[in-house]
């Protein structure tokens, strides 16, 4: 597990320690089922609960000699438990230990990565209702385009957001679900009533129809949704880093005091956070193809899908937490110098405006392609240096005679790029 990215508590859920008390959990639910339909003596779990304590070192000994973890686990239970714990895994196979317990962790893990989302939309939402009357250069290609709303750029980025918390929340759903179901699923030795009481006090549902273990598709659509949660913060860490070019100089990620930016050079100021979390973002995305190929298993089980989510599970969830933690506060901190981007806005000197003045020719009656021909004649000039692009289509024959100067003026308006922000805002921010 990668622990230098985990918050406390990412890394006790992924601990050995809370591995071993999930699977108590697990055979514990499982035996007060039991005794409620009267199959063990009442009160064996409560017994069994209050002489335990898991010591992760003392099972991996045992386990050295068994090279069976749960048979490991339950050795070192009944040691300190002696008599009533033969009654735990009555009717259960190992994966019914595993793959709830493995549910319950990921469902632990899944919660603190959405709760590192949603401070992430948060932050994005702060941004967007600050900046939503500020003009930016919208670029398509790169290239400058059309006026837009430096509110709608981090608005854009809070709805795509919203969508992951949304794929998150369903993926938590399809996770929680757990076996006590027997060796090939089909309850051979225990009865269906058994798991789903022993599930409820868990917090999990049965799954429908298990083989061996839960199918993986389940874990694979979680995987997923933390791949496209990875895919919209390096869509967002990209955009930065391309904000804090020297060339555009807009947007900064936070430079803390006496922070160096080269060890060569003293004037740089290097967007070293949003270049983090685009790596991360790439490793957490590597893990979806590992998930979906534990999809495939070999009738009823193998384990080829068991050493996979050993290092996928902690890795994926304590990168996507971390990343989004640092996201959230490069978007809380973000340094947005207004000047430049007014002064970026001008470069083009109106060129951005020309959809306008093209719209108002096919208004005024010219076919729309001698229109797009006659506004792109102006503007190529004005590209080459021949003159202003509003001079030029004052002196163009075609263009002065439908749009006279004070018209064509008025065609050069930002505020009119900007007059459906509010509304869009709406669909985005937190109503009142």
């Amino acid at each position: 597990m990668i622990t230098r990215y985990c918050t406390p508590p990412m890394a006790e859920i992924w601990s050995e320690a809370t591995r071993y008390a999930r699977w108590l959990d697990v055979e514990l639910a499982a035996c007060e089922a039991m005794e409620a339909a009267g199959i063990v003596p009442a009160g064996t779990a409560a017994e069994v609960r209050g002489k335990v304590v898991l010591n992760a070192d003392r099972i991996n000994e045992i386990e050295n000699v068994t090279r069976h973890d749960v048979i490991a686990f339950l050795t070192h239970v009944e040691e300190q438990a002696g008599e009533p714990a033969r009654w735990l895994h009555l009717g259960l196979t190992s994966s019914d230990v595993l793959d709830t317990a493995f549910a319950m962790q990921m469902r632990s893990a899944a919660t603190l990565v959405q709760d590192s989302l949603r401070d992430l939309i948060a932050a994005c939402r702060d941004r967007a209702e600050l900046y939503q009357n500020t003009p930016i250069m919208g670029r398509t290609h790169g290239i400058h385009a059309e006026p837009t709303s430096l509110g709608l750029v981090f608005a854009s980025w809070a709805a795509e957001l919203d969508r992951d918390d949304e794929r998150l929340t369903a993926a938590i759903t399809r996770l929680s679900f757990g076996k006590i179901s027997g060796a090939v699923g089909n309850y051979a030795n225990l009865e269906p009533a058994i798991e789903a009481h022993a599930l409820s006090l868990l917090g999990l549902s049965p799954e429908p129809v298990a083989t061996q273990v839960i199918p993986r598709d389940r874990h694979a659509e979680f995987f997923c949704a933390l791949g496209m949660i990875a895919g919209t913060a390096e869509r967002v860490a990209v955009n930065l880093r391309l904000f804090q070019r020297t060339e555009v100089s807009e947007l900064f990620e936070p430079f803390g005091k006496g922070q160096k930016g080269s060890s060569a050079m003293p004037h740089k100021r290097n967007p070293i956070l949003a270049e983090n979390i685009t790596g991360l973002a790439r490793t957490v995305r590597s893990y979806v193809s590992p998930a979906l190929e534990n999809m495939v298993l070999w009738h009823e089980r193998d384990i080829s899908h068991s050493s996979v989510e050993r290092m996928i599970a902690p890795d994926a969830t304590s990168l996507c937490e971390f990343l989004l933690y640092r996201l959230a506060k490069v978007i809380a901190g973000i340094e947005v110098d207004e000047v430049r981007i007014r002064a970026n806005m001008e470069i083009t000197h109106g060129l951005v405006f020309s959809e306008a003045v093209l719209l108002a020719l096919v208004r005024s009656g010219q076919p729309r392609q001698k229109a797009y021909e006659a506004v792109q004649r102006c503007a190529m000039a004005a590209r080459a240096g021949q003159g202003t692009f509003f001079d030029l289509l004052s002196r163009d024959p075609l263009i002065s005679e439908l749009l006279p100067p004070r018209e064509l003026d008025q065609l050069f308006d930002l505020n009119h790029h900007l007059r459906h922000v509010p509304t869009i805002l709406e669909r985005v921010l937190p109503k009142e």
